[in-house]
């Protein structure tokens, strides 16, 4: 499987809601960097991200697009965030249901067909403007 295959495996299962198969991609130690928060380590501490995202957020991926390095080493993708914020996320704004659409970015190094780190960016002062 391609690095790219690995990251559109990835997106398919995240706009699924299915992290099971989402962590199906990663590698058992890797490494998540949040936008704006501590990197995780492992796919245990994923899982718990992906858990609170969940509760707090309805998210689906658009404009989807994936870049793989020569190699397949590493990947990129850019797409748009569609969400509605559903429950209050500490230190937040409070949620009401709104509505956000958001440009982000992840990057990923990949090792024997398993993402080992993937790394998000996005603006938070833009969602933090549309939301309140």
């Amino acid at each position: 499987m391609s690095a790219t295959d690995t990251i559109r495996a990835y997106f398919e299962a995240f706009n699924s809601g299915d992290t099971e198969a989402m962590l199906a991609c990663l590698d058992p130690e890797v490494a998540h960097h949040v936008n704006e928060g501590q990197v995780r380590i492992g796919k245990v501490k994923f899982a718990e991200f992906c858990a609170h995202m969940s509760h707090c957020y309805a998210e689906n991926l658009t404009d989807m697009v994936i870049f793989e390095a020569e190699g397949g080493s590493r990947a990129a993708a850019e797409f748009t965030v569609n969400g509605t914020y559903l429950k209050t996320d500490a230190g937040l704004p409070e949620a009401r249901g709104q509505t956000y659409r958001l440009p982000a970015g992840s990057f990923f190094s990949l090792k024997g067909g398993k993402i080992t780190r993937v790394v998000t960016y996005y603006n938070l002062a833009d969602w933090t403007r549309q939301v309140s």
